[in-house]
Formats: C-alpha cells, sequence, structure tokens
C-alpha cells in the first residue's frame, strides 16, 4: 500500500502468551486485506463492536507482537500490518482507531492504528502529510451507527 514506515528499532520480544494470539491475527489480516476496501470497513467495523478504546501501551504492545511474529509486517504490507494489530487488541478486549490515508505528492497511501490522534510506532513527520480517507474508531454495543 505504501512504503514502508516501521520504526524496526521498537521492535522487542513479546510475552509469550501474545505471540500465537498475534500468529492468528497475522494470518486472518492477511485474508481481509485481499478483500475489497467496502468489506474491510465492513468487517473491522462489525469487530470493534463492543470494544473499549485501546490505551497507547496496548496498541503499542499488539503491534510489536505482529511485528515480531510476522518478517512480511516488518516491510512494506502497512494494510496487513495495521489490520493485524486491530485484531490482536481486539482479542484482548480493546480497539485503536483504525486509519487509511493517502499522500498526494508523491501520491501514494498507508495505513495504520492510532490512540486519541497519536500515530502508534509509526514517523510522525510522514504521516503529517497524509489525508485520512477512512478513521474505524472504537465503538460500544449500544452507540448507533456512523
Amino acid at each position: 500500500m505504501s512504503i514502508s514506515m516501521v520504526n524496526e528499532a521498537a521492535i522487542s520480544a513479546p510475552p509469550l502468551w501474545i505471540r500465537p494470539l498475534a500468529r492468528v491475527a497475522v494470518l486472518l489480516a492477511r485474508g481481509i486485506a485481499k478483500l475489497s476496501p467496502e468489506r474491510q470497513f465492513a468487517l473491522l467495523g462489525a469487530f470493534r463492536r463492543g470494544a473499549r478504546a485501546s490505551r497507547a501501551e496496548e496498541a503499542h504492545r499488539a503491534r510489536n507482537a505482529v511485528l515480531f511474529v510476522s518478517v512480511m509486517c516488518t516491510g512494506p504490507w502497512c494494510l496487513q500490518r495495521s489490520i493485524a494489530t486491530a485484531l490482536l487488541c481486539r482479542v484482548c478486549g480493546t480497539w485503536p482507531e483504525w486509519c487509511v490515508g493517502v499522500r498526494t505528492e508523491p501520491f501514494t497511501a498507508h495505513a495504520w492504528v492510532q490512540v486519541d490522534g497519536i500515530p502508534i510506532d509509526e514517523e510522525t513527520e510522514q504521516l503529517d502529510h497524509f489525508h485520512r480517507l477512512v478513521v474505524i474508531r472504537p465503538r460500544s454495543w449500544g452507540e448507533p451507527p456512523e
């Protein structure tokens, strides 16, 4: 989807209990990333229901675990990486803000997760040039659809 904007220095060995969950999240994300954008957004919108908003350390832990278990996610596969991070957060009962944006000069697209508008382990200087097209925020069961 875009150039690699992974802060690989942030990757450290996650706890043993989260590694199998991260592998499952990466596999699911690979399948979801192959769907049309409309289906991706619908699925992610359904997955977020009932989850509380992630805290920055929870989203960081999930992203770190995804990067640790998947070499592919450390590369330019930002869509799969961001979906896997959001899914892993969801398994743990939370949901970050999942974002997709574009930059026009030069044209490129990127997907990432953020908490309270702050990107998690991304190069924020580069993200400042992106226009957010889709943001899937946490939503509780009782809230009306957006």
